[in-house]
């Protein structure tokens, strides 16, 4: 079976972190080694506030990495990510095939805009291009239904 493309969002415990995103790095590339991934594009992500309290914290570290490798070595992957204290919570997800190049250059472009804000105009990272398959916007939209005239009737 091929390896295959995937993205995994940490959300790291700053206090276990500690300023060193650096050595966290180091070692979720580690965990990800251990289980036969290969690590192709590797980046913080954000260090905010979080919505809600995740095991008692109010703030969290994003980290952003994409590996590649085979289907059957995620199930113990993730057994050993959850034991890891520093990671609070991680999402794991297989990327398209047609969207791996696109995925991997924002990702490692450093000012990508689509890593930072979330706008509805095109990216201005040059060269990169969704593949017509892929963008939602060029499917035609399901025309709307006319509505029928609703007529009151007086009561006499």
């Amino acid at each position: 079976m091929p390896a295959s493309v995937y993205e995994c969002l940490f959300l790291l415990d700053p206090t276990k972190v500690g300023g060193d995103v650096h050595a966290a790095a180091k070692q979720l590339h580690a965990i990800l080694e251990k289980h036969n991934a290969e690590v192709l594009a590797s980046r913080p992500w954000s260090e905010h506030k979080l919505a809600y309290a995740i095991k008692h914290h109010k703030k969290g570290v994003f980290y952003l990495i994409y590996f590649r490798s085979e289907g059957k070595n995620l199930i113990p992957l993730e057994q050993d990510l959850a034991l890891n204290e520093m990671i609070l919570r991680q999402l794991t997800l297989r990327i398209h095939p047609k969207l791996v190049d696109v995925m991997l250059a924002v990702a490692r472009d450093e000012h990508a805009l689509a890593l930072h804000t979330a706008s509805d105009t095109e990216p201005e990272t040059p060269g990169i291009e969704v593949p017509a398959e892929i963008d939602d916007s060029a499917k035609p939209r399901r025309p709307s239904r006319p509505r029928k005239p609703v007529e009151i009737a007086d009561k006499a």
